[in-house]
């Protein structure tokens, strides 16, 4: 089968300035996911409980996020996009503005839910660009989309604190996220092809399948765990960089501590130079180099409470490693199962958001319990089993090969 629909012209679709607006919109629609991480002590505040409870909040965007991911993304692979894609962002709009309306704690949950829910749309975008991208660039594709995708992530807590801290409440926030996907959602649906019907809908039938596809491809099941113990270090940190700067001794405001999304935001284009190097056939060596730069992150970040620049240092580090790596894996995983890459793309990133609910309840957890340190530890540990892990794989796979 073909990797690209037959009735559209793709060299029209990916051009330039269109893998632009689609690394635009993969940032757009993944910022909602963030957006709560340096407002949750404001939050706290508002609804009358604490900064760790508060914290949970972004678990439930992330599981919301892994609910979508499951159930509405493998829908793509039959659907025509431009309308899936038209349903999830008019819900993803209806979320926002149910938070920024939100008079308690278990409405702004729902609402995170839901954004994490309609959120998953970015991974329609990303699979259709990587369904229509030729073999010999799709890494260079794939990887810009992702670029913006990763700086959404992060530049979500410079714009949530900063507009925060400019309008002085959280609401604010939330009303022009929804203001924002509306345009979104006008410009996309004015570029993106009206796609001939795929196959017919059988959902039950679909959903199984991913336990076929699952079982069939080891090395999917490989970088779908690679991506949870990734992101979930990425969320452990983020999660609880807020704790560790709104408190003693550093005591920032929502804004300062937005803006830390900035340090981190650098380590977004080492997801495009992930991408080219897969291309060229250096992919085993990118997941090496990428996840020692995690574990040296971890190690400055550590210092943090104590030093600033090394936490800098170490921030940038780590969004290198982890940003890089994600790349790196959706490289190899985009050449398996060309006839289903929405799925594909769903257990890749439903093990990958796993890892990042999983980290950010971790990281309350561990605040909670032993403070910075324990948080670290916690941290830390993951990227140091990925590449334990990997390194046992790549034994294997040299011993098959001296006995071949």
């Amino acid at each position: 089968m073909k990797s690209a629909p037959s009735n559209v012209d793709a060299s029209a679709l990916l051009t330039s300035t269109r893998i632009l607006l689609f690394a635009l919109s993969a940032g757009v629609l993944v910022a909602s996911l963030y957006y709560v991480q340096p407002l949750t002590s404001m939050l706290a505040a508002s609804f009358g409980v604490s900064v760790p409870q508060a914290g949970y909040l972004v678990t439930a965007t992330q599981i919301g996020y892994v609910l979508g991911i499951v159930f509405l993304v493998p829908l793509s692979d039959v659907l025509n996009r431009r309308q899936l894609l038209t349903w999830m962002l008019i819900a993803k709009i209806a979320a926002l503005l149910l938070a920024a309306t939100s008079q308690n704690i278990i409405v702004f949950a729902i609402a995170s839910v839901l954004m994490g829910i309609t959120s998953s749309a970015l991974m329609v975008v990303t699979a259709m660009v990587a369904s229509y991208a030729p073999d010999h660039s799709r890494g260079r594709m794939v990887g810009t989309v992702m670029t913006g995708l990763l700086l959404g992530i992060l530049l979500a807590r410079t714009v949530s604190g900063t507009v925060s801290q400019i309008s002085g409440g959280w609401r604010t926030v939330y009303v022009l996220a929804a203001i924002v996907v509306a345009a979104l959602l006008v410009m996309l649906r004015r570029i993106l092809p009206n796609e001939a019907p795929r196959g017919k809908l059988q959902y039950g039938k679909l959903l199984a399948s991913l336990a076929d596809i699952i079982r069939q491809e080891p090395l999917l099941r490989q970088r779908a765990l690679f991506s949870g113990l990734g992101l979930g270090t990425f969320s452990v940190f983020w999660t609880g960089l807020t704790f560790l700067l709104s408190g003693a001794p550093y005591h920032y405001s929502e804004m300062q501590i937005g803006l830390f999304g900035l340090a981190g935001a650098t380590g977004a284009f080492a997801a495009n130079t992930a991408g080219r190097m897969a291309d060229r056939g250096y992919a085993r060596q990118a997941t090496w180099l990428l996840a020692v730069a995690s574990i040296a992150g971890w190690a400055l970040i550590g210092f943090g409470a104590h030093s600033l620049v090394l936490l800098l240092i170490g921030i940038v580090l780590l969004d290198m490693g982890v940003m890089g790596l994600q790349v790196t894996h959706q490289s190899i995983i985009y050449k398996l199962a060309p006839h289903a890459r929405a799925r594909v793309t769903t257990v890749f990133i439903a093990g990958g958001f796993i890892g990042a609910s999983a980290g950010s309840a971790l990281a309350s957890a561990s605040f909670a319990a032993g403070g910075w340190p324990a948080l670290c530890m916690v941290g830390g540990a993951m990227p140091l089993l990925m590449l334990l892990v990997w390194s046992k794989y790549r034994h294997t796979q040299r011993r098959l090969e001296r006995a071949a």
